[in-house]
């Protein structure tokens, strides 16, 4: 029609014989007062979900009372894999997060099954979800995606148009993981679809972790469902996606966390003006309670004992530990220095320790769960993690084992990549050098070797910095703090369902 008020919906459901009276009485009555259109699904118009007011910062959420969990909408997770021992800060994330009430859901597009697990992983409620286990045979990745694209013909192409339109823009980003991602989120979305169905209880938004893959699926997902989400961009993720790719996955997100001013600097450059004030800072926590500091009394029968823990990589900048180490040993320093770790860079340090000398002062302990690790910064006397900046950009945001050993009462000794500056001040909680400078590094080690006094002072002041910046609670109340913003911005009735038919 050309003029006049559109064809409401359930008009067109009428046979065309009966479509022309009904249409006289539907002009003849009075309009109906505007509002925000709503569905049984999982948002308005605009494929937003608004959660209970008991959701909202200011209410019981940051205060000492949990949440009820049977009127809040699940937060999904969305990670790469899923437990990973390096990445205990998403584990420990999602424990606060529960503590405070929130449920979640994880989906994970890998298990990494790897030998050594944390403890912690059997204390988490929320059931685990793996997407590369959805859809593995060639007739069920084609029945889900045939029954995505009945379901809404629209939201699937506009997925589908976004991930090849994606490599259109950025074409040495790799093909097969963007339609990886495709197949992950139309999987998801018919996932999500079933727990509704089945009365699992809705989820209302979903988060990823890392600005790579995994926020793709969260906004290819997002473009399926309607569902809004935010993602956690933290170190190599956001430096090494191109630029084109982290605008559109900012302009679709609720919001964007990251856990250091750099990072926030970067993604403030790159994206435009109108997208500055969803990106949010909000540092990784640790819990205060699990990490203690411990006595440290001098023990002037064995040498100091140097602590290091991170995946050998060429970021962590583990060579050029092992350079200082060196330089320390011929400067006749007494110490000993224990690597906690595993990866691919194993044998090159094995074979400069071999080099230096260094045999006898040198001991590459492994991978070892969160518990070990708590144990073992109580024995150390310096915490040293010396990271850089590789050539492909590659580097760590505030790497969460400096802040664990701040927490257990740990002098530092470190180098200034990232966001480390924003927890380790000079002089104050530890010492920092330039990345790659060996002499520095050397040399700052050695102040601490030489003086027991300095080494608690720097200590009880890195755990105080930690109690006042980095404690896991307050950092997951704001994390909640934040999805509840998100859906707060404009009151309506909280509403179930997807937004598969009303987006046709």
């Amino acid at each position: 029609m050309a003029h006049g008020r559109a064809v409401p919906g359930f008009l067109r459901l009428l046979l065309p014989q009966d479509r022309a009276a009904a249409l006289r009485r539907h002009r003849r009555s009075p309009p109906a007062p505007r509002r925000r259109a709503t569905s049984p699904d999982f948002g308005d118009a605009r494929g937003r979900h608004r959660l209970p007011r008991r959701w909202s910062p200011g209410s019981e959420l940051m205060g000492a009372n949990r949440l009820d969990r049977r009127s809040v909408p699940s937060v999904g997770y969305i990670v790469r894999s899923y437990p990973r021992l390096s990445q205990t800060f998403i584990l420990g994330e999602i424990r606060a997060l529960e503590r405070l009430g929130v449920p979640i859901h994880i989906f994970a597009m890998t298990d990494p099954r790897e030998e050594v697990t944390q403890a912690e992983v059997a204390e988490v409620r929320a059931p685990v979800q793996y997407l590369d286990r959805l859809g593995r045979t060639w007739a069920s990745a084609i029945s889900t995606h045939l029954r995505a694209a009945i379901r809404s013909p629209r939201r699937y192409a506009a997925a589908l148009r976004h991930t090849i339109a994606s490599g259109e823009s950025d074409a040495g980003y790799r093909v097969a993981s963007r339609y990886t991602c495709f197949h992950h989120a139309v999987c998801l979305a018919m996932r999500l679809h079933q727990l509704e169905s089945s009365g699992g209880g809705p989820i209302g938004h979903l988060h990823a972790h890392f600005a790579h893959d995994p926020t793709l699926v969260a906004l290819l997902t997002h473009l399926l469902t309607g569902l809004p989400y935010s993602f956690t961009a933290h170190a190599r993720d956001l430096y090494q996606v191109p630029e084109s790719m982290l605008r559109a996955r900012a302009a679709h997100a609720e919001t964007i966390v990251t856990c250091c001013l750099p990072n926030v600097e970067y993604l403030r450059n790159v994206l435009s003006p109108r997208l500055h004030d969803k990106v949010k800072l909000l540092h990784h926590g640790v819990d205060l309670h699990a990490f203690q500091p411990r006595v440290h009394r001098e023990r002037a029968s064995d040498p100091p004992l140097l602590m290091s823990v991170g995946r050998l990589v060429e970021k962590k900048g583990f060579a050029d530990l092992l350079a200082a180490c060196g330089r320390l040993k011929d400067a006749g320093g007494r110490f000993r220095c224990r690597i906690y770790g595993e990866g691919p860079e194993r044998s090159k340090l094995k074979g400069i320790v071999q080099d230096l000398d260094l045999g006898d002062r040198i001991t590459f302990a492994g991978a070892r769960s969160r518990r070990d690790l708590m144990r073992a910064y109580g024995q150390a006397d310096v915490f040293v993690l010396t990271p850089l900046v590789t050539e492909d950009g590659d580097r760590d945001g505030i790497p969460n084992v400096l802040v664990e050993a701040l927490a257990s009462g740990l002098p530092v000794v470190t180098t200034a990549v990232g966001g480390i500056p924003e927890l380790v001040t000079h002089g104050v909680a530890g010492l920092v050098g330039r990345p790659r400078d060996v002499e520095e590094i050397a040399t700052h080690l050695a102040s601490l070797l030489d003086d027991h006094a300095l080494r608690l002072k720097l200590g009880a002041a890195g755990r105080a910095t930690v109690e006042e910046r980095f404690d896991l609670r307050r950092s997951a109340e704001e994390l909640a703090g934040l999805f509840g913003v998100v859906r707060e911005r404009e009151p309506r009735t909280t509403a179930r369902g997807l937004r598969w038919r009303s987006a046709r």
